[in-house]
């Protein structure tokens, strides 16, 4: 009998150290376990922020893009008024080439006041019957075409105003045509900084999820560790129980007496759980190894 009990030490002793080694190999993957869990679930958490952020950027960007549409719109409206007062000076000008330049036959220029100095000496000579005969009709008409170039000229002179007019309303509007293009590169510039900061956190987001799977593939694993280790930790316990089991009627029968209710007895209903499939407490498993 004695070498019987020497047989079933040295199984108890080993079964005994697998099970601290499954214990402790088994507590080891489920720290991992956990670590993964909380690196997951950060991670995750942050891609749902990022992904807020991408949303709330694209949000912008469209609201941007619109405004640049519609400062583009009013832009416009100001570079064809533009237009249509250059291209109205413009034709003022040419105009005013055709008609400038009137000469006499000094080469001296012809204006309103050379003209009406003319016109009031003809008329003083004629009231003063300076002309007469063939001479009166010649000085008439030369008086007539002195009124009616005056009137040309005149015409001429509020055209060059109306262009001088024109000059300062160009001036206003060129100011308001700037003032349009800067709101436009402003709108524009704030969607494509919008855009840039969506694609930017986008490929975070990416980045972000491919981290969080990656942690996820490395939480199951670890929990599948955990799992199958500790499941051979039960069944080294169930071993050491059948272990004890016969030592304890070994050592029964030796003393010829009835069994006893000892404190190693109080295993067998832990393992009676066990077996059962109920779950047991860490103090329960370790109270089961140590005896």
């Amino acid at each position: 009998m004695a070498t019987l009990k020497d047989i079933l030490d040295e199984p108890r002793k080993l079964v005994d150290k697998k099970a601290t080694e499954f214990r402790n190999i088994r507590d080891e993957w489920n720290a991992k376990t956990k670590e993964h869990l909380i690196k997951r679930n950060t991670l995750n958490g942050e891609v749902r922020e990022l992904i807020e952020n991408v949303k709330q950027q694209r949000e912008i960007r469209e609201r941007m893009n619109e405004e640049v549409r519609a400062r583009k719109s009013e832009r416009n409206v100001i570079d064809k008024k533009i237009r249509e007062m250059k291209d109205s000076m413009n034709t003022g000008k040419d105009e005013n080439k055709k008609k400038d330049g009137p000469r006499d036959k000094k080469g001296r220029p012809i204006t309103i006041h050379t003209l009406r100095r003319e016109f009031e000496r003809l008329d003083r000579e004629f009231g003063m019957g300076y002309h007469t005969g063939k001479n009166e009709k010649k000085v008439m008409k030369r008086m007539k075409e002195i009124r009616q170039q005056i009137k040309t000229m005149e015409k001429t002179q509020a055209a060059a105003e109306g262009t001088d007019e024109m000059k300062e309303a160009l001036s206003v509007i060129n100011a308001q045509q700037e003032v349009a293009h800067n709101l436009v590169r402003e709108a524009a510039s704030q969607a494509q900084q919008a855009h840039d900061l969506m694609i930017e956190w986008n490929e975070q987001v990416d980045a972000r999820r491919e981290l969080a799977e990656s942690a996820h593939r490395k939480l199951r694993r670890s929990k599948k560790e955990a799992d199958g280790t500790h499941h051979s930790y039960i069944l080294s316990l169930r071993c050491l129980h059948s272990i004890l089991n016969m030592s304890r009627a070994m050592r029964e029968r030796e003393r010829g007496a009835a069994p006893t209710m000892t404190a190693k007895e109080g295993t067998t209903d832990l393992m009676q759980k066990l077996m059962s499939g109920h779950t047991l407490s860490t103090d329960e498993l370790l109270s089961l190894q140590k005896f």
